[in-house]
């Protein structure tokens, strides 16, 4: 790879620049560690300083010059005069650098200024007590630094300041920098984990992932499999870093890489506590405190991946087993206990417990930890753990997008789910299998005939909690409410299978617009978890599914955003818990798309796309809110592209989603010019939402209409009168059966756009922009500036200024509403208007575009007239309101 662009680190280069041209400016000193950045950030900060006011020399210290007399600054001198003093030689060399200068400010740059021999050291402090010089440089932590350098910041000549590692946000710059496109948020957490914000080391880690073909790209996304081959020229950079070890200190090390994080106490008793202390002091090692106890990990991630890769095999299980023994004989106080143990006996080949490994197995995937909680699985089902753990198993592959695998474990056992308890547990992990991991709709069927048979309470609960939630996603709203409600009325059933039919009658209350119960229903869910996670931790995600769906249709951005940013939200992204992470995505994107915010809403969706394309279970829904995103940019390729992704990849077992498909498809074909058919389209998913009683999807899609110039149109059936309702009027009574603040703020921009009513259109815009929905109330007012426009009315200059407001909330968005509020202007006409908004008169326009002045008058005044303006000063606002203002004609 090339060299990568420099990114963040806008306060350090402030900090530079104001050392050196700030009135008392003499110079700043970066610290830090190897490969964190001070080198890169100090070349960017020099190389911004202008020629012509600062004179800048580089000095790059190294080992090889540090013995030589002013080896460090042979780069910027020439031959030294024989025959000086040493004091000689430092005026001799000041008078050289203020000649060169030719009244500059002198600027020595300094890399590694630790390696810089003590001539050199001194010339530097001396150029430092210099006026109209400055002294800017790096030093490496750790090293032995010459005593004119150290005064340098003791004497108050210069700043000296820690360089840290990168921050989240400048790593994730950094990574799609690298690769030249975007990077996942779980792949940049991961690898922002495994660098510890070192620049360099993040570099080799993507040079590595690259080369091995790890770091793979769909739909746009990179996405890092999680397999690391460290290149050669990274294994060398830690081994250098960790050094020679002694046996002792190797061992603490070694204990420290297989166990991290290992209590102190424990460590001691498998190890001299002397070679403990010097691990340490050798920064090899660091100490957490957690918990009330003292913690021991590794000074650095790789430090570990280098050290456990060189260690042999034979040490590596015999030290892992020690480690299992070791907490083993302390006792398992601690909830991650038992994971850690399972994970070292597994590892050691010393996993014999069936019973240990189902426990940890469950354990590890109730935290969502897919990957690991697999190999538990797999490993007690291996130890002969008979029918818990395949059952377990089958559950784990399931959601590891691995259906057709866990139907083999599962078939494997059926002659052992005898007894009715595990004959319903059998049941529903392989209807669940069946249904979402394999579309077969006919498990429905299936499901609810074998339920029939059992006559324990409990068990026919849980079969009947799984066939009502199946019902509802095959769009059997009816038959899953009453499945649903029978299960609570049933004292028997068990707490998840409880919580799993609430999760059911919640979704469905937020589709009918009976918002407020169900948010009461997924909070009691929510508040249960502990009593059900253990049985069912894959019940979080029909929660996170009907809270979603219920702060989407409410258009509460505060509170998805709390969604997407929760534990869950943490640990599916750190698990790999695909349907999880991919489905949160969705949702950022959602509430980036009402922000207006196009670029952050298409990038989410497309990290959607990339993590569940090998899952059919959200893989359409991603796509529809990929194509929204697109739509909201004017891509109208990319959005019918995603479209047909989303016919391809959408499950039949998701039918409940169909809304925000169809919603999707509209705006694809608004996109691309098809107005009608999208109008179309909207009318007939009106009347179905109607007929299915989904009053919550109805209320967005009447207002999509409303944001197609369609409020004063018909919908619905006639009424008694015979006549029909418009858009408005239905609006207004969904208002009043549908929960939440927003349905009346929609009902209310529905009226005013029906009645052109430019005040109310203004209102509603306010309320928009009150709940965040920048992109609502950005088209609200531009229909309203619209208006006034065409009215001539003096308050158009007033309702410009919100809009402009409004749109500087967004960024790229390119919507049927704002267009049709938008007057269109001439490729001709635009260049006028740009350049007579910017200042020129008519005469320099003329010049600069071969017309005549009277030729460029005219055309002034017909954008004046189109956009309702008189001046060149309110032509500037004018422009700033209309999207395509920067170069593209708008029509």
């Amino acid at each position: 790879m090339s060299r990568w662009s420099f990114v963040g680190r806008a306060e350090q280069l402030d900090r530079l620049r104001v050392a050196v041209a700030g009135v008392h400016g003499r110079g700043i000193l970066f610290t830090g560690s190897a490969g964190i950045g001070k080198s890169r950030l100090l070349h960017e900060g020099v190389d911004a300083l202008p020629g012509d006011d600062y004179a800048v020399w580089r000095i790059a210290a190294s080992a090889t010059t540090s013995a030589m007399a002013f080896g460090g600054l042979i780069q910027v001198l020439p031959e030294q005069p024989q025959g000086l003093s040493p004091a000689g030689i430092l005026r001799w060399a000041l008078d050289v650098l203020q000649h060169q200068a030719a009244g500059r400010r002198i600027v020595l740059a300094v890399d590694d200024a630790h390696l810089l021999d003590p001539p050199s050291a001194a010339l530097v402090h001396l150029v430092a007590r210099t006026e109209n010089a400055s002294v800017v440089g790096t030093l490496r932590d750790g090293e032995q630094i010459p005593l004119p350098i150290r005064a340098l910041w003791t004497d108050g000549l210069v700043e000296r300041a820690e360089l840290g590692p990168m921050t989240p946000d400048e790593t994730a710059a950094m990574l799609n920098a690298i690769v030249g496109g975007q990077v996942d948020s779980g792949s940049t957490d991961r690898l922002g984990r495994l660098s510890a914000g070192n620049p360099l080391l993040l570099r080799e880690l993507v040079h590595a992932a690259t080369n091995s073909g790890e770091l793979v790209e769909k739909y746009g996304v990179w996405t890092w499999t999680g397999r690391l081959e460290l290149a050669p020229s990274l294994t060398e950079l830690i081994d250098i870093r960790i050094g020679q070890l002694t046996p002792g200190v190797r061992a603490v090390v070694e204990l420290v890489a297989f166990g991290e994080p290992l209590g102190l106490r424990l460590l001691h008793q498998a190890v001299e506590q002397h070679d403990v202390e010097y691990a340490e002091e050798r920064g090899l090692i660091t100490m957490v405190e957690s918990d009330r106890r003292l913690d021991v990990r590794l000074a650095h991630p790789l430090y570990g991946e280098v050290v456990r890769r060189q260690c042999p095999v034979s040490r590596t299980r015999r030290l892992q087993a020690n480690l299992a023994d070791l907490l083993d004989k302390v006792g398992k106080r601690r909830r991650e206990d038992l994971l850690r143990v399972a994970r070292w006996r597994l590892a050691s080949g010393t996993a014999q417990d069936p019973t240990m490994l189902i426990a940890a197995a469950g354990e590890a995937f109730a935290r969502y930890d897919v990957p690991l909680a697999t190999r538990l699985a797999r490993a007690a089902l291996d130890a002969g753990g008979g029918f818990d753990a395949a059952e377990l198993l089958a559950t784990i592959l399931m959601f590891a997008d691995r259906p057709a695998e866990a139907l083999g474990v599962l078939d494997a056992v059926a002659t052992d789910a005898g007894q009715e308890e595990r004959l319903s547990r059998w049941l529903t992990v392989r209807g669940m299998v069946s249904y979402w991991g394999l579309s077969q709709a006919s498990t429905v069927e299936e499901i609810a005939d074998e339920g029939t048979k059992l006559t324990d309470a409990a068990a026919q609960a849980r079969v009947r909690a799984f066939e009502a939630i199946m019902r509802l996603h095959r769009l059997e709203a009816p038959a899953a409410l009453r499945l649903a409600q029978g299960v609570l009325d049933r004292p028997a059933a068990s707490v998840a299978a409880r919580e799993l039919a609430r999760c059911t009658i919640a979704h469905l209350q937020a589709v009918q617009g009976q918002l407020s119960r169900s948010a009461a229903a997924v909070d009691l869910v929510q508040a249960k978890a502990a009593n059900w996670r253990a049985d069912m931790p894959y019940l979080q995600l029909a929660v996170e599914l009907a809270r979603g769906t219920r702060l989407a249709l409410s258009g509460d951005l505060v509170g998805i955003d709390a969604l997407v940013a929760d534990e869950f939200a943490d640990l599916a992204d750190a698990g790999d818990f695909r349907l999880g992470t991919g489905y949160l995505a969705i949702l950022r994107a959602y509430a980036a798309r009402l922000r207006g915010r196009s670029d952050t809403a298409l990038q989410a969706a497309l990290s959607a796309c990339a993590v569940l394309a090998t899952s059919r279970v959200y893989a359409g829904l991603a796509q529809a809110e990929r194509a929204q995103a697109a739509a909201l940019r004017g891509d109208a390729r990319q959005a019918a592209e995603a479209i047909a992704e989303a016919d391809r990849l959408h499950s039949p077992s998701m039918a409940v989603l169909y809304p925000w498909l169809e919603q999707a498809r509209v705006a694809a074909l608004a996109a691309g010019g098809d107005l009608s058919t999208a109008v179309s389209r909207l009318h007939s998913l009106a009347d179905r939402l109607r007929a299915d009683g989904f009053a919550g999807h109805e209320t967005l899609v009447l207002h999509d209409l409303v944001r197609l110039g369609q409020a004063a149109a018909q919908t619905g059936p006639r009424c008694s009168d015979g006549t029909r309702r418009t858009i408005a009027q239905r609006l207004t009574e969904l208002s009043e059966q549908v929960d939440g603040e927003l349905p009346p703020l929609l009902a209310r921009h529905a009226r005013a756009s029906a009645d052109a009513a430019p005040e109310g259109l203004l209102t509603a815009a306010d309320g928009f922009a009150e709940r965040g929905l920048d992109l609502l109330a950005a088209e609200a007012a531009a229909e309203a500036v619209h208006l006034l426009r065409q009215r001539r009315s003096p308050e158009v200059a007033h309702a410009r200024q919100r809009l402009g407001a409004f749109l500087a909330c967004c960024d790229m968005v390119h919507t049927p509403a704002l267009q049709a509020a938008t007057p269109t202007l001439t490729d001709r006409e635009w260049e006028v208007a740009r350049l007579a908004a910017d200042g020129s008169t008519s005469r320099a326009i003329a010049e600069q575009l071969f017309l005549s002045a009277r030729t460029v008058e005219n055309h002034l005044q017909r954008v004046y007239s189109k956009l309702g303006v008189t001046s060149r000063a309110e032509l500037r606002v004018a422009l700033g309101t209309i999207p395509g203002h920067d170069g593209t004609t708008t029509t």
